[in-house]
């Protein structure tokens, strides 16, 4: 009988072999051999069994190994920045580049949106200027096809000769690029949500490889004729930053002004930053002297080189009178200040009254304001004395109060290379009310 307990005994710790060892499992073992001290040899044997196996499993468990693993790969997949696309534009692009950038890094297209209304000839006129935006709906373009960073762009010429770009997209994304540099016709959903163009989901296309400019006969003939510039064509090389790079023949009307040797026009903003002129030459400068500062009327080839102006080879340069008379001064009381330092000068003036502001020029170079300072100081006259250069300012301000006025010396046509400033601090007074 004590040979079966035994075995009994050594039986139950082998199952007990098969579960993880617990704290629970070695105290009935401990009051079992308590209880019966006679068989404490049978029991001891036993314990030693139990005992065995538990270190055995903690070595095969790989759980203490894995738990830094796992705590190593956390903070890489947390931690890891999601890397920017790399046909994605800057937010600054210094390439130049004016048209609109996909939204997506990749968007390509299987399905095409569901048609909308055709486009009207009022919204295509405004698909094709630049600054409107907000328009949706079926239509058809004509354009070359460009690749910029890798997406298909159509650029068309807009309304007022400026370019526009539109990025095409759809199915047939991946195929267009193979066409660039072609002449391209594009029918699908117009998006003109951008100042310089928008989207077009294709749903036909068609492409026509562009003639080789090979130097030719005929063409060069065509180069020679100058076209005749229209009454809208001629307002809008007057305007700032309009239609650069434009040749043609037309007759411009404006302010004559002497830089040096050279005269030139000025056709709007005079004074101003915005001022657009054009430089005389060819054989219509001869004997303009005398008629410096005086209305001016010029035809011949104009040629628009940059935003503020370019140049005319005039054939005739005619006076005209003024459209309105110089304001009179001898009723106003004046304030007058010459000469630019580095040091800003002060100035009161009275309401409704002048100010003179008197300053030397030098070659190819202009004194002008800002377009709003020029406003509120309410600008009058802006006269060029040739014998030194000195160019004056006239102002009749209107509100009182205190303003900082800056003169900025810049190059003729490129107002943005300054090459002095000069600022004058105003103060205007109210008039008095002297009570009877």
């Amino acid at each position: 009988m004590a040979k079966k307990k035994a075995s009994a005994r050594k039986s139950k710790p082998a199952k007990s072999a098969k579960k993880p060892v617990k704290a629970k499992a070695a105290k009935p073992a401990k009051a079992k051999a308590a209880k019966k001290p006679a068989k404490a040899k049978a029991a001891a044997k036993p314990t030693k069994a139990v005992a065995t196996p538990a270190p055995a499993k903690a070595v095969q468990k790989p759980a203490p190994v894995e738990a830094p693993k796992k705590a190593e790969a956390r903070p890489q997949k947390k931690g890891a920045a999601i890397p920017a696309p790399a046909i994605s534009a800057p937010t600054r692009r210094s390439d130049g580049w004016g048209g609109p950038m996909p939204d997506k890094p990749l968007p390509r297209a299987t399905k095409l949106p569901s048609e909308l209304e055709q486009l009207t000839k009022r919204e295509m006129e405004q698909v094709l200027t630049v600054g409107a935006r907000g328009v949706f709906g079926e239509g058809q373009l004509k354009g070359r096809l460009i690749v910029y960073q890798g997406f298909p762009y159509l650029e068309v010429i807009g309304r007022d000769k400026r370019e526009l770009w539109f990025l095409l997209q759809g199915p047939d994304q991946e195929v267009l690029p193979a066409y660039t540099e072609h002449r391209v016709s594009v029918a699908g959903l117009i998006k003109k949500h951008h100042n310089y163009g928008g989207t077009i989901d294709v749903r036909k296309y068609s492409a026509k490889k562009l003639e080789s400019a090979e130097p030719a006969a005929e063409p060069a003939a065509e180069e020679v004729k100058l076209r005749l510039f229209s009454p809208g064509e001629i307002e809008t090389i007057s305007q700032p930053g309009m239609s650069v790079g434009q040749r043609g023949y037309a007759t411009l009307r404006g302010r004559l002004e002497l830089s040096g040797d050279e005269y030139y026009l000025v056709v709007t903003n005079h004074g101003t930053r915005q001022q657009v002129a054009f430089t005389i030459e060819g054989k219509g400068q001869k004997g303009l002297k005398k008629f410096v500062g005086e209305i001016m009327v010029a035809t011949g080839v104009i040629e628009k080189t940059t935003g503020w102006g370019g140049t005319i080879q005039a054939d005739v340069c005619e006076p005209r009178a003024p459209e309105y008379p110089p304001v009179a001064r001898d009723s106003l009381e004046l304030t007058t200040i010459e000469g630019a330092s580095s040091n800003p000068k002060t100035a009161t003036v009275k309401v409704n009254h002048g100010l003179v502001v008197r300053l030397p020029e030098k070659q190819g170079h202009v004194w002008s304001i800002e377009p709003g300072a020029a406003k509120r100081l309410s600008l009058r006259e802006v006269n060029l004395e040739p014998q030194g250069p000195v160019r004056e300012f006239f102002f009749t301000p209107r509100n009182p109060g205190v303003l900082d006025l800056d003169f900025f010396l810049a190059k003729t046509h490129n107002p943005m290379q300054v090459s002095k400033q000069f600022r004058v601090t105003v103060d205007v007074k109210p008039l008095e009310v002297v009570l009877p």
